[in-house]
């Protein structure tokens, strides 16, 4: 089925303003209705379902709605507050439970909010599955009897065992000497991130670590590395990271304050998994998204590289129907696949702490494994997704972009999954000239079908 039939679900989850459709109380009562009655006809049972958040103030509205409606299905309900989202898909399996629920916007102002949904297992649903809670939500069908109502509690010591279980990622190896910049973007990981690493025995400055339910992603973490890279630098960090606001990716900056994409981290990873002999059959997966630099780099390394469209999903995906153990996006979402089953930020930063350690090596001299490709990104408001191949003059300025860069670049059209916006990447040696041709692609995009 295409993805013009969906109402609810994105790339993602199903995102959107707070209060407004399809984020509001009643919509979303009838999501957790609909998730109980399409787990229970495909497992047999729906008993218990994991619910986290991040720190968005709408948290509190849509956390009661979702538990409403589930409970109304007779689920039992394991509530464990603000997480990051690969919290969630782990205590999934290690509370036994059918789903896990995540409500988060991640990167998004704390406007949005959106709901992600683990299966029993920690993965992310199939577009299949999506489809057909989608089918139930908007089917009008009474769901639940008053024999049938569940529970909600509080479960105490969720923080404690995603604590536990990312230190055993790197066997609880002793980390002292560093002292390193977290981010935490006031959201998810605020109580999490600097009690793993302090732990560990690093030295930590934390920032952006007093959420207030309206400060998640302000001007911080992930995408506003820029405080980040300034404490860094003040301090004599030896490495500093920022996560998005439900701590699901990861950036990180050197010693010298210089930015490491998620790209460049997966290429030091992918190195050292293959190093070590475990990244399985010599393969990383990545998206479309990923830099000619690093596929360069890869080659050079003799790491094959399978890609993907945009989403960590259908990399991890593409990992699990193939055996594959590690991938990731440019955006930093990175999959550890023999540690966990979705992009986890902490055990990525821990992971690059360990190569720091292990090669004795600044992560300045490290970064060095990979030459980025000069790479623009400009992201287009439209009022509507239009196909490109629709409009003449949108196809007829890639194309003369193609024609000029040749072999020595690319580019790449797609629509956001969340939002309505056209994403326009250009990629080549000639950073002026990609700007140039990349401005002529976005110029007839804003004429056909500018917002």
């Amino acid at each position: 089925m295409g993805k013009t039939e969906r109402r609810l679900f994105g790339t993602d989850g199903i995102r959107g303003i707070a209060n407004a459709p399809p984020m509001t109380p009643e919509t979303v009562l009838r999501v957790g209705k609909a998730v109980a009655d399409v787990f229970k006809k495909q497992n047999g049972r729906t008993h218990k379902v994991v619910i986290g958040k991040d720190t968005r103030l709408s948290g509190y509205m849509i956390e009661t709605a979702l538990t409403s409606g589930l409970v109304s299905m007779g689920v039992e309900v394991m509530l464990v507050g603000p997480l990051p989202t690969p919290a969630i898909a782990h205590l999934t399996k290690s509370l036994n439970a059918d789903a896990g629920i995540v409500l988060s916007a991640s990167h998004n102002p704390a406007s949005h909010n959106g709901i992600k949904i683990f299966d029993s297992k920690g993965f992310k649903l199939s577009d299949a599955v999506e489809l057909e809670i989608e089918r139930v939500v908007f089917s009008g069908k009474e769901l639940g009897n008053n024999n049938s109502i569940g529970k909600a509690f509080r479960v105490n010591e969720a923080k404690g065992r995603y604590i536990e279980y990312v230190k055993g990622t790197v066997d609880n190896t002793s980390l002292k000497g560093f002292k390193i910049v977290v981010d935490c973007a006031n959201g998810a990981a605020y109580n999490v991130v600097p009690a793993v690493f302090s732990e560990l025995g690093v030295e930590v400055k934390a920032i952006n670590v007093f959420p207030d339910g309206l400060n998640i992603n302000l001007n911080c973490g992930a995408l506003h590395p820029e405080g980040m890279q300034r404490a860094v630098k003040e301090t004599g960090a030896n490495v500093g990271f920022a996560f998005d606001g439900d701590a699901d990716r990861v950036i990180a900056c050197n010693e010298k304050g210089e930015l490491l994409d998620g790209d460049q981290i997966m290429a030091l990873c992918a190195k050292k998994l293959l190093d070590d002999g475990k990244l399985k059959k010599k393969t990383v997966v990545a998206t479309v998204m990923s830099n000619l630099g690093f596929h360069e780099a890869m080659r050079k390394e003799g790491i094959n590289v399978r890609t993907t469209a945009v989403g960590d999903r259908y990399v991890i995906e593409e990992m699990k129907s193939n055996s594959f153990n590690f991938g990731g996006e440019q955006s930093g979402h990175i999959i550890f696949g023999d540690y966990s089953t979705t992009g986890d930020g902490l055990i990525t930063a821990l992971q690059l702490l360990r190569i720091m350690k292990e090669t004795r090596k600044p992560l300045s001299e490290l970064s060095g494994l990979m030459n980025r490709f000069p790479q623009v990104l400009i992201n287009v408001n439209v009022r509507e997704k239009k196909p490109f191949e629709m409009m003449p003059a949108v196809s007829m300025a890639v194309k003369d972009a193609e024609s000029v860069l040749g072999k020595n670049g690319r580019v790449l059209l797609r629509y956001s999954g969340t939002e309505n916006i056209a994403r326009v990447m250009l990629e080549g040696k000639n950073e002026k000239l990609i700007n140039s041709l990349a401005s002529k692609i976005v110029a007839s995009i804003k004429k056909e079908i500018g917002a």
